[in-house]
């Protein structure tokens, strides 16, 4: 067992003094060490294991990147002298369990590039955005059927001049008829498209 004292436990964590002071009042030391004041001594391995469990992960990185190695070369010095004393004292851990903060970086920074890479490809024009694409897609659906409308209209006056018939009796058939096969058409094409599978470059582009 490690005693130190407020200043050597300061170096040790790779903090300043006046922390070490904090975490004691913050009550993140609690039973980690012996005596008051200037008298107070500091049990490295369990400073180290009570930090670890309570510090906040965010406290742990950018500037606190330093504590955190400073916990994991205290945590792994205190594993190798358990081992040395016997399997029965020593934490075993998983030779592949992450480190939780390396987790975060990488993870951070993979979305950073994800992000980045998603920049790149739409000022290329590579491809667009789904939300943009629905937006430009409605505007031109819109467009096309008010062109539609508008012939089936024009349709019906012509009909109605050439065979005699009323103008809007024959532009109410026309449109009714329209409008029940624009809803079927677009029952059937919402299920499509709810099925619709990715293609594989879909699939392939992380982005």
């Amino acid at each position: 067992m490690t005693m130190l004292r407020a200043t050597e436990l300061a170096t040790r964590l790779s903090v300043s003094k006046g922390r070490v002071s904090q975490y004691v009042a913050e009550g993140k030391l609690d039973g980690c060490y012996q005596g008051e004041g200037r008298a107070r001594r500091f049990d490295l391995g369990k400073c180290a294991e009570a930090l670890g469990r309570r510090l906040d992960h965010g406290q742990l990185m950018g500037n606190g990147a330093g504590t955190r190695r400073a916990l994991g070369s205290i945590e792994s010095d205190a594993g190798k002298v358990g081992q040395e004393a016997g399997p029965s004292e020593a934490r075993q851990l998983r030779d592949n369990d992450p480190d939780r903060y390396e987790l975060a970086r990488t993870l951070k920074a993979e979305e950073e590039a994800r992000r980045l890479r998603r920049q790149n490809l739409e000022a290329e024009g590579t491809f667009v955005l789904a939300a943009e694409a629905r937006r430009q897609a409605a505007r031109q659906i819109g467009q096309e059927i008010a062109e539609i409308e508008t012939m089936l209209r024009d349709g019906a006056r012509r009909v109605a001049d050439v065979t005699g018939t009323d103008y809007k009796q024959v532009r109410q058939l026309l449109m009714e008829t329209w409008r029940a096969h624009r809803g079927s058409r677009s029952d059937a094409l919402a299920r499509q498209a709810r099925v619709a599978p990715l293609s594989g470059v879909e699939s392939e582009a992380d982005v």
